[in-house]
Order: C-alpha cells, then sequence, then structure tokens
C-alpha cells in the first residue's frame, strides 16, 4: 500500500552489489533530498551473499528480500512493496545515474504513466554496452517491439524507467526473468498508457564481477516474449503469406507447367505449393486461438477485434464453411475416380491425375481442418464473455 503523500520511490533490484548499491543509494538520496521530494529508497534484494543489505541498509535504503529468482521477481516485489506515488527503477550497479531523476519526475507530475530512458539519445560512455548489444541486441529487438506493438520506445531495454505505481500494478505482470523489462513496456503499450521517452546517460558498471545478463539466452527470452505476445506477427502475417502464394501457385500449376525464367514448375512445385497452402491455413486459425485464449486468460487485454469476431462469427457458419470446402474437394476425388474407372482401373498418366488429385486432397484436408478449427474456437470460447459459438 502506497502512503499518502509519499510521492517517489527509487527502486533498485539488487543480486551481489555490494560493489556499488551503497553509491547508488546515496546518489539517489541526494537526489532525492535536493529537490524537496517526498521519497524513499528501495532495494529489492534476491539472494545477495555479499553483505549487499546491510550496506544497502547503511546507506539509508529500506531493504525487502525477494527469495524468488530472477530479474523480474525482484522488480515485482519491490514495485508491491514501495510506498511511492511514482516509482522509479534503476540497476545498483552504479551504469545510471541516480543524481539525474529530473526528466522521470517532470514528465510523470505532468500526467505519463510511464517513462523509459532511452540511453542512444542520452549517449553509451565507452565500455558501457557491449558491440552486440549496441549495434544488434537493442536496436533489433526494439525496433520488433515497435513493429509488433506500436509503442513509441526507441530503447526497450533501457533498466533507468519510472512510472506511476498504480498502473503497473494494475499491468498484472508475471515475468520473472530478465524479459520483464520487455513485457513491462509491452503490456503498457497494449493497455493504452501514455508511455515517454527521455534521453539518459548509460556509464560502466562499478562492479569487478561479470554482469548478471547473458547475451544469447536473454536475448532469446526477450524475443521469444515478444513473438508469444503478437499472434498477428507469430502466426497471422506468416500464414497468410504462405497461404496466398501456395494458393496462387497451386491454381496456377493446376492448370500446366508454369515457366520462371529458365525454370520449369511442374508437379514436384504443385505438391509443396499446396503444403504451403495447409500451413498457412493452419497458422492462421493458430492465430485466431491464441488471440481468444490470451484475452481470455489475461495475457493480452481484451480487444474489439476479437468481440466483432464473436459477434459475426458462429459455429454453424465455420461449419457450413468448412463442409463446403470439403464438399467440393470430395467432388473432385469422385470425379478422380471417375476417370479411372473410364480408363478401365488401369494405369493413368500421372502427370495428369496429380493435377486432380492434389486439389482434391487440398479440399478434403482444408475443409477438414475448418470444421475441427470451428468446434476449437467454439470452446475456446466458452471461457470468454464473447460468444463465440
Amino acid at each position: 500500500m502506497t502512503t499518502a503523500g509519499l510521492e517517489l520511490t527509487v527502486l533498485m533490484p539488487c543480486l551481489d552489489e555490494a560493489e556499488t548499491v551503497a553509491t547508488c543509494v546515496h546518489k539517489a538520496r541526494g537526489w532525492i533530498e535536493r529537490h524537496g521530494v517526498d521519497g524513499e529508497v528501495l532495494v529489492a534484494d534476491n539472494g545477495s551473499t555479499d553483505g549487499s543489505q546491510a550496506l544497502a541498509e547503511a546507506a539509508g535504503a529500506r531493504v525487502v528480500d525477494v527469495p524468488e529468482k530472477g530479474y523480474g521477481s525482484a522488480l515485482k516485489a519491490g514495485i508491491g512493496a514501495a510506498r511511492g506515488n511514482f516509482v522509479i527503477m534503476g540497476d545498483a550497479d552504479d551504469s545510471y545515474d541516480f543524481t539525474a531523476l529530473d526528466a522521470f519526475v517532470e514528465e510523470l507530475r505532468d500526467g505519463a504513466d510511464m517513462v523509459i530512458g532511452n540511453r542512444f539519445k542520452g549517449g553509451i560512455e565507452p565500455g558501457a554496452m557491449p558491440f552486440l548489444h549496441r549495434y544488434l541486441g537493442n536496436p533489433v529487438l526494439s525496433w520488433i517491439g515497435r513493429l509488433f506493438f506500436r509503442v513509441p520506445v526507441a530503447d526497450f531495454h533501457c533498466g533507468l524507467r519510472g512510472f506511476r505505481r498504480d498502473r503497473v500494478m494494475a499491468l498484472g505482470l508475471r515475468s520473472r526473468g530478465m524479459e520483464f523489462a520487455s513485457e513491462m513496456v509491452v503490456r503498457a503499450g497494449l493497455s493504452g498508457l501514455d508511455i515517454r521517452e527521455v534521453p539518459t546517460v548509460l556509464r560502466p558498471a562499478g562492479r569487478s564481477r561479470r554482469p548478471h545478463l547473458r547475451t544469447w539466452s536473454d536475448g532469446w527470452r526477450h524475443l521469444r516474449f515478444l513473438l508469444l505476445y503478437s499472434p498477428r506477427w507469430l502466426f497471422l502475417v506468416p500464414g497468410l503469406v504462405m497461404f496466398a502464394v501456395g494458393l496462387l501457385l497451386t491454381s496456377l500449376l493446376v492448370l500446366g507447367p508454369l515457366e520462371v525464367g529458365a525454370v520449369t514448375l511442374d508437379l514436384s512445385a504443385l505438391v509443396y505449393s499446396a503444403a504451403l497452402v495447409v500451413i498457412g491455413a493452419q497458422a492462421v486459425t493458430f492465430a485466431l486461438f491464441t488471440k481468444v485464449y490470451a484475452v481470455a486468460k489475461g495475457f493480452l487485454p481484451p480487444d474489439d477485434r476479437i468481440d466483432r469476431l464473436g459477434a459475426r462469427f458462429r459455429l454453424e457458419r465455420g461449419l457450413l464453411l468448412g463442409v463446403g470446402v470439403l464438399i467440393a474437394g470430395a467432388v473432385i476425388a469422385v470425379w478422380s475416380f471417375w476417370r479411372w474407372r473410364n480408363e478401365g482401373w488401369g494405369n493413368l498418366d500421372p502427370t495428369d491425375q496429380l493435377r486432380i488429385v492434389v486439389p482434391a486432397a487440398l479440399g478434403l484436408i482444408l475443409g477438414s481442418w475448418t470444421v475441427l478449427a470451428s468446434f476449437f474456437l467454439s470452446i475456446l470460447g466458452m471461457d470468454k464473455q464473447v460468444e463465440l459459438g
């Protein structure tokens, strides 16, 4: 619970930062006192064994112990224990300047829900960020985040950020590891919070031990999170592209060989293009499954598009579509058997026969998949207020 009148909590997650935690606490307390802010410094300790807790307390911080391991776990516990209406979080390794919090507090007082530092605008001192992080990891993941979620953040993983405590508590953040930084921005963007950026400087960390951040595994955790929270880009967009390309090629190859420059596409390409249609259709329906499930379980916020889908889609409509496609495939299959019968059940020209059999099999597969998908989507809709069947 926040304490009435306490405006700010400066929150520092900590794991074995004995070399720097006291310095960070002194800097934050000094800024609070110089600016007359009613605030506190809170250290969320994640199981330090080097005496960081005592050093933080001696420097004037309040310390909460967080037994559950992980960067996200420490921050969630710290946010829950914070007494300030505003929270500014930053690492306790002295890489962020706790003497320059003015811009964060000004934006929060101006009505921002979340304020994120931008190290690329504020400056990255030599040795402060590894080459791969600076020129590949952070720019690429930040670009993906902006593309997927349309949030105006150019530095998704800056560890110095401020926010209104009640707004972030309402997001129901779940991540326990380093991907917590991405989840905070993504969930805030999806919930329509007012997110702003301010320049901040990144300096080399003051500790001598190796950093906790692991380049490839933690980078993958961030990327995995971004993909899992965006069914559109994980399933829908690739699925629509594969379905459209596969359907176009299948339609052309059914009519005969296709000349593309010096290359001739024929039966093998027909089979592969039909497979692309099936894979694309499955990906599109998986996008719907994931979206409905994620909204129903609270992983993603409510979406008007899902409501409109529920208003228009009924199980019976999906069944009619699926059965229609199934019947079309069955009719083509019967035609192929009729041709075989007229040939006396003997050998047929495989070239001509495949141009009939592949569309027949495609219709049977897509029709069956549509029927099954319609039932499953309706089952998912049972756990959502929007009626999907």
